[in-house]
């Protein structure tokens, strides 16, 4: 499979794994839950998957440090900040639109530390991709009591999301399978979420309702995870795969209009076309 139809699957799940994520909210189910339903699931599936196909979960202990680091410093705390980033913004478009420009510092610094390929073309297709953007997140509203502390949140996820995304592509040119850089990042995450529930005391049935969230966001979610991951390992430059992360947001406003009959103004409709013409430049 090549690094355009991972960074399509990307696009795909993405969206797939926030509308989930969305329905979760709408049934109020607390954080906790929802995050753990984007790394539980995952776990047991690349674990499985692992097992079937017979390979070794077996990885050198300076890698397996780099997981846990990066699934500590990067996935989880990253997650974090974006959230508060979001919770905390005047406008939660503002810190969106910083967040997702990680993809410029990846693919910058994927030239000097992996010697990745990058085009002219290319960076205008990014550009593009994020200047569009903002037609769909940024809006008006804003929140007057907010504090100025959204900014350090924001740039915490920037950094932690750009370092992800490097690390990632690191381990993948090491020749580690992704399923099993995958599986360890997952597993990680995981048993720190499920200390954050035992410390809140928060608790967890596998009701209809509940199980129904945890497969709907677990499953794409683990798709995701193992595009994303790929994508990085063969994609010219891993900010192309970063690119379409960012640019599933054209197909998540979508659906959010199809499901959740969210308003889809003509400035957001601008806004997907634009994005959608990026991804046709950067794909092409």
């Amino acid at each position: 499979m090549n690094w355009i139809m991972l960074g399509i699957l990307v696009i795909i799940s993405s969206s797939t794994m926030y509308l989930a994520l969305r329905v979760a909210k709408e049934r109020s189910k607390p954080i906790e839950i929802q995050n753990l339903a984007l790394f539980f699931i995952p776990t047991l599936l690349y674990l499985f998957y692992n097992i079937i196909f017979k390979i070794g979960l077996e990885i050198e202990i300076k890698y397996l440090i780099i997981i846990f680091g990066a699934a500590v410093l990067f996935s989880w705390l990253g997650n974090i900040f974006s959230l508060k980033a979001i919770q905390t913004a005047n406008n939660p478009g503002y810190s969106l639109m910083i967040q997702k420009s990680y993809t410029i510092l990846t693919t910058i610094l994927s030239v000097f530390l992996f010697s990745s390929q990058i085009k002219i073309k290319s960076i205008v297709a990014i550009i593009i991709v994020i200047f569009f953007m903002s037609f769909i997140v940024l809006d008006k509203k804003e929140n007057k009591e907010s504090k100025n502390v959204w900014i350090l949140y924001t740039i915490g996820a920037f950094f932690a999301f750009a370092f992800l995304s490097l690390t990632l592509t690191y381990l993948g040119k090491k020749g580690i399978e992704s399923t099993v850089i995958n599986f360890y990042l997952c597993l990680f995450v995981t048993i720190i979420i499920f200390i954050q529930l035992l410390a809140k005391s928060i608790k967890f049935e596998f009701t209809k309702s509940n199980t129904s969230i945890i497969l709907g966001v677990g499953v794409p979610s683990a798709v995701f995870n193992l595009c994303l991951i790929n994508g990085y390992k063969i994609a010219p430059n891993p900010g192309y795969i970063s690119a379409a992360n960012a640019g599933s947001i054209a197909l998540l406003t979508v659906l959010y209009s199809i499901f959740f009959k969210d308003s889809l103004t003509t400035k957001k409709i601008i806004g997907v076309i634009g994005i959608l013409i990026g991804l046709i430049i950067l794909f092409v």
